[in-house]
């Protein structure tokens, strides 16, 4: 495995401003020192979504030809096809072929949220250099799919994203070593042991609180639903397997409510106590059958073409001084996060709503 660093220019900003962006990619090695072409796995994804090698080759941007030789050279390397091709039928992924895209898949997911931190880093290092200082907003916020939307609305302030887990992030808020927190809380239900853990950190009267974003949490299935089910009052059935999240996720402390609410016991869960650390990668672990439902966000299980049964909705928040509202950096946040622009690109993630995103709101709101 190896991480490919690459310089972007950023969309709507002077050419002089780049960005950098870190991806995982594979290299395979055989005994021989022989090596796998890394874009056997764009050609696999085309395959899978589109069924044919034509399409799935131009979607990687190459020929007919070099997808068929990549498909032949994989076949060649591990002693098995990885693709089927008949002719009439189109192209399907073998087992292998489907083992090898999960395994992608997987390693990106969980590895995109640590790469994101360092390629964050770094581009508040480059942007001095190549700009010169420009007023810096320090975001800590678990991982999501609007959240990383957030980059590319980073104009006229560098934005600092560092990905945490809530309690950390409202931690590093109560040191003063971010300038905003991210968290979410349910929509619907009232958490009372989440809501007191984090109004430990949250015990200044000075902290306001932007409203971000909806969005609609529930369970993610295998397509068709082999298993039936139709709740969470199923995860305590027998031979059902459940990929659960980190114990200091929302996601979890969600789910563990619902599963009080239910009267189901932790402990006769299958897989209760197998976790991932972003919806993503829970999504990627029910795709590849390793488990049979996984709770998390409906955006995840379109990502992956999984079945999804809505739960409930929750509420991101960004929570901040009342002071750091004030300066430039926040004031361009906001301006960003309002715009139509970032409310059409969060109304393109299935289960998002930006409504009454940049809106600002007493703390009490939430936390009383």
């Amino acid at each position: 495995m190896i991480c490919v660093a690459e310089l972007i220019p950023l969309k709507g900003v002077i050419s002089m401003n780049k960005r950098v962006h870190i991806s995982p990619g594979w290299i395979f090695h055989d005994e021989k020192g022989e090596q796998l072409n890394p874009r056997l796995f764009a050609l696999l994804q085309g395959i899978k979504r589109t069924r044919k090698l034509t399409a799935a080759a131009r979607s990687a941007d190459m020929s007919y030809r070099h997808g068929w030789n990549l498909v032949e050279q994989a076949a060649a390397f591990f002693g098995g096809p990885v693709v089927r091709l008949e002719k009439g039928r189109g192209a399907e992924l073998t087992a292998l072929g489907d083992k090898l895209l999960w395994a992608d898949e997987r390693v990106a997911a969980r590895l995109k949220p640590q790469m994101e931190n360092l390629a964050s880093e770094l581009n508040v290092e480059i942007q001095k250099e190549l700009t010169g200082q420009r007023a810096v907003l320090r975001l800590h916020a678990s991982h999501g799919y609007a959240v990383a939307l957030l980059p590319e609305f980073a104009k006229g302030f560098q934005l600092d994203l560092q990905y945490k887990p809530p309690s950390d992030a409202l931690a590093a808020l109560s040191r003063s070593s971010c300038d905003l927190a991210g968290i979410h809380v349910p929509a619907e239900i009232r958490l009372d042991e989440l809501i007191e853990h984090y109004s430990k950190y949250l015990a200044a009267k000075q902290y306001r609180v932007i409203r971000f974003i909806t969005r609609q949490q529930g369970l993610m299935l295998a397509p068709a639903n082999p298993k039936g089910i139709d709740g969470v009052v199923d995860l305590g059935r027998t031979g059902i397997k459940l990929i659960n999240r980190q114990k200091d996720s929302g996601t979890r402390a969600l789910l563990d409510q619902f599963l009080r609410l239910e009267g189901i016991a932790p402990q006769d869960i299958d897989g209760y106590e197998q976790e991932e650390f972003t919806h993503t990668a829970v999504a990627a672990f029910v795709a590849a059958g390793m488990a049979d439902v996984g709770f998390g966000v409906e955006a995840a299980a379109r990502q992956f073409g999984l079945e999804f049964i809505p739960v409930t909705k929750e509420h991101y928040l960004m929570i901040g001084h009342h002071r750091t509202l004030a300066s430039d950096a926040c004031r361009g946040f906001l301006e960003q996060i309002r715009s139509s622009e970032f409310y059409g690109a969060v109304g393109a993630l299935p289960g998002y709503s930006a409504e009454k995103c940049g809106e600002i709101e007493a703390l009490s709101n939430y936390f009383s």
